[in-house]
């Protein structure tokens, strides 16, 4: 059945077709496509063998208990899958204002803007779900096959937690409007993506940030909590584990509790959303802001010091670049309160090694930045047409990308060197 002209599957289909295309040209075009295509065609097949089928004889007669402990785990897994989708969900709201850059168009068209902005976001939802349920399916499937059929209901509650995820980002993206406005949401909404996106993994790494001792007690004082047969669990704690189980109950009242939160997030924000998002559809496409009539032009006195300017500022406009070299600052962290930890105990013996990781991080953050101001430079002609020595310039866009990776480093070597001068 082929979906009317202007209907919201129509609108869905378009919206899907979009974000498989953009997927398709960050990786190139041509064989970059195809390749994508091949990957999206093997990796399942590759999961299915590898940890599918080991996976399913292996839980045949395993049966899971549903425990204060266990629910309680099953909570803060569908919570860490929620962290995840929701900063996806808001680099999506961001990249769907922002980026496409064709809201304008729809609104002027006979649709609903409502109509547009609920199937975009929905949009954003399936595309979301779509990822974990590529990686998930084929792991889950021979077990459901073989024994546990009632398994499958995981699926389900990823579909919920998409749909409340989506929910919540729209929601998150109208307050950034209303606080800060629509030419800084662009930025803050891709730092807070990246940060929500990292917050599951630091708190995976407590190990690494608290050290053993301190780690190994918080965790074993939750669980020793949890286990005792004293806990009772919040009333509810346990659905998300039940629906992972199958049970119908559990699992239509998580699929609605996710649907409810979408949908009551676009009924209530709906046309202020709307509103929000044409504004944000004409920034940048109205006459320039007048500049501050005390302020006056400051002209750099070298060559090197006006490029290295423009530079860095070029990096601190680019939002995603921002999120991108934030989440990967994010992910490093773990990695200098161990090296502190090593400094501060004494362990020579193991600081070549953390140092060693630490500096292939750095440099690949350096050399993605070194990459985009040099090779990405959208007037390398006029550039080499300029008096400027073309040397002088790569010099100030190898600084600006060292820069910045230098400042934030320079607290944990500033640390290292007054606790372990000689190592």
């Amino acid at each position: 059945m082929i979906a009317p002209p202007g209907s919201t599957l129509w609108l869905l289909r378009h919206e899907l077709r979009l974000l498989w295309r953009g997927l398709a040209g960050r990786r190139g075009r041509g064989k970059g496509q195809f390749r994508l295509m091949w990957i999206s065609a093997i990796l399942p097949l590759i999961l299915l063998v590898t940890a599918g089928l080991p996976l399913a004889f292996a839980l045949r007669k395993v049966e899971i208990p549903i425990t204060p402990i266990s629910g309680a785990i099953a909570a803060a897994v569908s919570l860490a899958i929620f962290t995840l989708m929701l900063s996806q969900t808001l680099s999506a709201a961001v990249d769907a204002l922002y980026e496409r850059a064709d809201l304008d168009l729809l609104f002027s068209s006979p649709m609903n803007p409502r109509r547009v902005l609920t199937v975009r976001f929905l949009a954003v939802a399936v595309n979301i779900f779509a990822l974990f349920f590529l990686f998930s399916l084929p792991i889950l499937l021979p077990t459901a096959l073989l024994s546990h059929p009632a398994w499958l209901g995981l699926e389900v509650v990823l579909a919920a937690i998409a749909l409340a995820a989506a929910g919540a980002g729209l929601l998150i993206a109208w307050s950034l409007f209303r606080l800060i406005g629509p030419r800084r949401t662009r930025t803050v909404g891709q730092v807070m993506a990246a940060i929500v996106g990292a917050a599951a993994f630091l708190t995976g790494q407590a190990y690494n940030i608290l050290g053993r001792g301190k780690s190994a007690s918080v965790w074993t004082d939750m669980v020793r909590g949890i286990g005792q047969s004293r806990f009772k669990s919040l009333p509810g704690l346990d659905w998300p584990l039940r629906a992972m189980l199958g049970q119908p109950g559990p699992m239509l009242g998580v699929l609605v509790l996710g649907a409810g939160v979408f949908l009551v997030a676009n009924q209530v924000l709906g046309p202020r959303f709307a509103a929000d998002a044409a504004a944000a559809a004409g920034v940048g496409t109205g006459a320039p802001r007048k500049a501050r009539s005390h302020a006056r032009a400051r002209f750099s006195t070298s060559a090197f010091a006006a490029t290295l300017a423009k530079e860095l500022r070029l990096i601190a406009r680019d939002p995603a670049l921002i999120s991108q070299v934030l989440l990967r600052v994010l992910y490093i962290l773990p990695l200098g309160f161990v090296l502190l930890r090593q400094a501060g105990t004494a362990q020579a013996y193991a600081l070549p090694g953390s140092a060693g990781a630490l500096a292939l991080m750095a440099g690949q953050i350096t050399g993605s930045l070194a990459w985009i101001t040099i090779s990405a430079e959208d007037a390398p002609d006029l550039l080499s047409c300029s008096p400027a020595p073309i040397r002088t310039m790569r010099r100030a866009k190898l600084a600006a990308a060292i820069g910045p990776v230098a400042a934030l480093l320079a607290p944990i070597l500033i640390a290292l060197t007054v606790m372990a001068p000689l190592a």
